[in-house]
């Protein structure tokens, strides 16, 4: 979206950021920063975690939206504010508005999580459901600002949205001082861009980089083209970050201020998302988790001490169940194997023992007998293993061949 007022093309600056943590102070929480002892020791250098994912709401989209919000004049207050979101923007406008006194409209896509709706609703906002993407959603809610007067907040390309997310870059100074790279998760690019004006204008030395999904990744483009340009049908579990084009004041930013901006694959965030759960016993949704997928994709590529930015932990059970069986499949701790066997009382018995020596988990069995590649007293079948890792794999693949067995695939 393009602004033609000149407050929303002023610049963003140390001063405003400052300004935006003032007015923050018992709003925002100053999250904590975790050691990750596993990271440090894969990257080779202290990695630490700012978890965002603990903050109110969930996200760090609070920041900016309250400060957004606190910024109006008392009559655009008295219009209302109004939102398109999926997820964490939207529960940053509601709390922030109803902290503000302030009536929050937020558009949602029709399929939005069902724990994300509620809790929007929950915050104080009035939500409604409209579009099956992002893009539909966003289109009614703009038609709803030109309607009613309503003050549209947008998620990222506004100057105070930028300052408010830029509290974070401060938190990161006092609670690292001796940072040398900063990870942070880009999507529209709101908060690289705020941490980036922070911190640059303090420690102008310390790295920022910037990790977008390889299906929603618009900014590397961008950076290419020198403006904004769009990726046409985004495509990433991490719809946090899922954003079509960056938005033209916070690439501005970014592109001045931010080092780099690389990308992860599907793989790589449903492992890092993994990492978290498994490691720091946190709880991070794909977008948040983007960093950290960034440290296992290159654990060699960054100069420590290194603090990745979790931004933000509202994921959706049914999502969280997929992305993990993902990430264990990614990293091999799940097999599928089809082989063939007699099919005669007790093969299947056998063979489950055969598995069960060899310490393989049975998760789902599935046979074939009707097919014309198999014999008459044969039968296929096709097992899902849960696994220890690749070697362990490897293992059960020379276990199941010396016991006699025909492994297929």
């Amino acid at each position: 979206m393009s602004y033609s007022t000149a407050d929303s093309l002023r610049p963003v600056t140390l001063d405003d950021v400052r300004g935006a943590q003032k007015m923050l102070t018992g709003v925002a929480r100053m999250t904590a920063m975790e050691t990750s002892r596993h990271l440090s020791q894969l990257v080779g250098s202290p990695v630490y975690l700012k978890c965002e994912n603990l903050q109110r709401t969930g996200s760090f989209k609070l920041r900016g939206a309250y400060v957004r919000i606190a910024g109006l004049l008392p009559e655009q207050r008295a219009a209302g504010v109004v939102a398109a979101s999926a997820g964490n923007h939207a529960q940053g406008v509601a709390l922030a508005s109803a902290l503000l006194g302030v009536h929050a409209t937020v558009f949602m896509p029709v399929g939005a999580p069902l724990p994300k709706i509620s809790a929007t609703r929950e915050y104080g906002a009035e939500v409604r459901l409209h579009g099956q993407v992002v893009d539909e959603t966003l289109s009614a809610a703009q038609e709803y600002a030109a309607e009613t007067g309503a003050v549209f907040i947008h998620p990222f390309d506004h100057p105070d949205v930028i300052a408010g997310q830029g509290t974070v870059g401060l938190e990161i100074l006092d609670q690292c001082p001796e940072v040398g790279t900063i990870v942070v998760g880009v999507g529209g690019g709101g908060l690289a861009a705020g941490i980036a004006v922070a911190v640059k204008a303090i420690r102008p030395d310390v790295r920022i980089v910037g990790v977008q999904a390889e299906g929603a990744a618009a900014y590397p483009p961008s950076l290419a083209a020198g403006r904004p340009v769009s990726v046409h049908q985004p495509v990433t579990m991490a719809d946090g970050i899922k954003v079509g084009r960056p938005g033209d004041v916070p690439f501005a930013l970014v592109e001045e201020l931010v080092d780099e901006v690389r990308t992860v694959g599907e793989d790589r965030l449903s492992a890092a998302l993994l990492l978290c759960l498994e490691r720091a016993k946190l709880v991070v949704e794909p977008a948040g988790a983007a960093p950290v997928a960034a440290l296992l994709a290159e654990p060699g590529g960054f100069a420590g001490p290194v603090v990745a930015v979790l931004s933000g932990g509202n994921v959706d059970p049914v999502l969280m169940q997929r992305v993990l069986r993902h990430g264990m499949s990614a990293q091999g701790r799940y097999l599928a194997v089809r082989l063939r066997l007699t099919d005669r009382p007790g093969a299947l018995a056998t063979l489950l023992g055969v598995l069960s020596g060899a310490d393989a988990n049975v998760l789902d069995i599935s046979h074939v007998r009707t097919d014309p590649r198999l014999g008459l007293s044969e039968v296929e079948v096709e097992l899902q293993l849960e696994t220890k890792g690749p070697v362990h794999c490897t293992e059960l693949g020379h276990a199941l061949r010396e016991a006699g067995y025909t492994v297929i695939d």
